[in-house]
């Protein structure tokens, strides 16, 4: 496929870029920061006349496009003031969703968040794993900025039944070179609690990414990506009696299992996580 990347320079991007590639697509980095090279374009994705533009086509990079992947954003709270964040990154996803439908494109996966299932957790989930059929609650304005930008998939999904948008809820999205670190909360597991001591290696969300490009038919869905373990070594159910003991187990965990359901991203997505971070220790 004909792929455009937005947030092509950050922590996540440049991963997805790299897989895409090697899996043979031809790949049109988009972001506001970045080296000049083969693929990429500098474009302010706040500004939807640059954004409509640039996926139509630009001289000497694309000619059109078969699918966007939004992954560009203020990437967490406390990095910008808050109106200014939502306002900004809620500016870039209709940009990029409109401008894509006006280009003709089809097939989108934006970058979700974690954050959605009531992040930071000092109010306890309903149940562990958390899945994708619990409500979403947003407790900061970076996630009640994903909370809309979901529900802007959708609702244009309801208005052109062509769309397929897929919205891939990462978890904390780590690099090799950041697993040294996580010996240090190894002895207080209060320290990670605030996500369910959950983790995606970028390299496995590249591969999310891919495959929901691949398969996802039209409409909308989201589905929780994550690694396959925790970023702890004790096993997930002495986590959740030492940290949550009153929240109910939807089923029985084993080992050091995730307490994010994937569940659905390998099943309906064929989402194959390979990497852990006790490989890299």
């Amino acid at each position: 496929m004909r792929i455009a990347v937005t947030g092509s320079s950050g922590k996540l991007g440049q991963a997805v870029v790299t897989h895409l590639v090697e899996a043979g697509h031809s790949v049109t980095g988009l972001d506001a920061v970045g080296a000049p090279g083969d693929g990429f374009v500098r474009v302010d994705l706040t500004d939807a006349g640059q954004v409509i533009d640039a996926l139509a086509g630009v001289e000497e990079r694309h000619s059109g496009l078969d699918a966007v992947v939004h992954l560009a954003a203020s990437p967490a709270p406390g990095i910008r003031p808050d109106t200014v964040l939502l306002h900004d990154n809620l500016a870039m996803t209709i940009a990029v969703f409109q401008g894509a439908r006006r280009a003709g494109i089809t097939r989108i996966v934006h970058a979700s968040s974690e954050t959605l299932l009531g992040l930071p957790l000092d109010e306890p989930p309903p149940s562990v794993p958390i899945d994708e059929s619990q409500p979403t609650r947003p407790n900061f304005m970076y996630a009640v900025g994903k909370h809309l930008e979901e529900e802007l998939g959708r609702k244009l999904c309801r208005l052109d039944p062509r769309l397929s948008i897929t919205g891939l809820r990462f978890s904390n999205v780590m690099a090799p070179d950041d697993y040294a670190d996580f010996e240090a909360w190894q002895g207080d597991p209060g320290e990670r609690r605030w996500n369910l001591w959950g983790y995606i290696d970028r390299r496995d969300g590249a591969h999310a990414v891919e495959q929901a490009l691949l398969v996802r038919e039209p409409g909308y869905a989201t589905y929780i990506i994550a690694a396959a373990d925790t970023v702890m070594r004790r096993d997930s159910a002495e986590l959740m009696a030492a940290e949550f003991p009153d929240v109910p187990l939807a089923r029985s965990l084993v080992g050091r299992e995730t307490l994010l359901s994937i569940d659905a991203a390998r099943r309906e997505l064929g989402y194959a996580p390979r990497h852990s971070w006790l490989d890299e220790a």
